[in-house]
């Protein structure tokens, strides 16, 4: 076994991942606070709390996100699933790249279940996952109701707010790592590993040891653009790495979900580590949903290039990629659901014609459950962005 390692430690080296490996080999592992917030926040297991947990408040909790949970799994798990099952095409890319994705571990793991990597990105920071341990009985209460408040437009209308996400931005229960944290619990998997790490200039990942983690103790995460919040915890905490399998099952693959905390302007996105990582991955499935219709703007062209060229298939609602520069780079957009425009006032009027036509030109096909925002009159919609056929001959 060691001679077999060591070869396949020679192989990575020469292929310019071993750093990488022997790093995440020896970051510090956060699962013991992981398995806290997966049975008191995420309700995961019925485990007996640590002594001086309060078991009154967390029963309390616990019993009302059974009832979100079931809700979630009758109005969209499962007849997401079906219906994806029918749509996706066979030997996708078990990468997946979804930008604009804050909390949604859930909406990727419905959309794309034999996913073996997930990547989300958002401006929202990942979280300390120290601070639950913490609470006392008091601030454990605010802190459940507080987050049972900001994780149901998730668990009801299957999207988080903007607004919800930076109210979690500080506090004992952190909003991404918890969010993710209950997507994984709903589709019933269970977490293996939680590890922390910073981009490299070559967009590699350099996972942080206990030792770094404790010298960047007192820097404070700071927001990443204007008119977010600053956190209260540590910048060691920015980007995380959560490993989880299905649960109960040692023998069941390991899917790794990264959370970026990064801002996909054009500014900063193009040229950064972060296109390097992404680029680095080849070709990837994609979704994203509920954007605010950012990837059709001029400023967020690099985030939209990167997809069209590094894409394969995509799932979103409106906020994906516009026609026109789909058709471009050869891809052809199948509709469901109606869309009679956008639901945001803000959104470009030109592209929300241009969906507006889109909709129009195809027959109606049924949708039975919401992935990302409704139209400007409340109807459900969903786009597909494939390969376009060749022309019949």
């Amino acid at each position: 076994m060691r001679s077999s390692l060591a070869a396949l430690v020679i192989l990575a080296a020469s292929a310019g991942t071993a750093p990488a490996l022997a790093e995440a080999d020896d970051a510090a592992d956060f699962i013991a606070d992981t398995k806290l917030y997966y049975r008191v926040v995420a309700c995961g297991t019925a485990d007996p709390l640590p002594a001086g947990m309060d078991q009154a408040i967390v029963d309390k909790h616990c019993a009302e996100m059974a009832k979100r949970y079931a809700s979630f799994t009758e109005k969209y798990i499962t007849p997401a699933q079906a219906f994806f099952a029918e749509k996706r095409p066979a030997g996708l890319p078990t990468s997946v790249v979804y930008p604009f994705g804050g909390g949604d571990l859930a909406g990727a793991l419905v959309t794309y279940p034999d996913a073996r990597e997930i990547t989300t990105i958002s401006l929202e920071h990942a979280g300390d996952p120290t601070k639950l341990a913490k609470l006392d009985k008091g601030k454990l209460r605010v802190a459940l109701a507080n987050y049972r408040n900001a994780i149901a437009g998730l668990l009801s209308l299957n999207d988080s707010t903007t607004e919800n996400m930076r109210k979690l931005e500080v506090g004992g229960i952190p909003g991404q790592l918890s969010f993710h944290l209950t997507g994984m619990t709903a589709l019933g998997f269970e977490p293996v590993a939680l590890k922390f790490f910073k981009l490299e200039d070559d967009g590699t990942l350099h996972y942080y040891t206990k030792a770094e983690v404790d010298a960047l103790e007192p820097k404070k995460a700071k927001k990443i653009k204007g008119g977010w919040v600053d956190t209260d915890w540590s910048q060691a905490y920015t980007n995380m790495e959560l490993s989880f399998r299905k649960a109960g099952d040692a023998k069941a693959p390991v899917i790794v979900h990264r959370h970026f905390a990064f801002n996909l302007g054009d500014k900063p996105f193009k040229g950064s580590a972060l296109e390097k990582h992404l680029v680095g991955k080849g070709k990837v499935a994609a979704m994203t949903k509920a954007a605010s219709y950012l990837i059709w703007n001029s400023y967020f062209s690099g985030i939209r290039d990167y997809l069209l060229t590094n894409m394969v298939w995509m799932a979103s609602d409106s906020t994906g990629i516009p026609p026109r520069f789909a058709k471009k780079a050869g891809f052809e957009q199948e509709t469901y659901g109606t869309f009679k425009g956008a639901f945001l006032e803000e959104a470009d009027p030109s592209t929300s014609e241009a969906f507006v036509k889109l909709w129009a030109s195809q027959p109606r096909r049924k949708l039975p459950f919401r992935y990302g925002y409704p139209d400007s009159e409340k109807h459900i919609h969903l786009m597909i962005t494939k390969p376009a056929e060749p022309p019949k001959k």
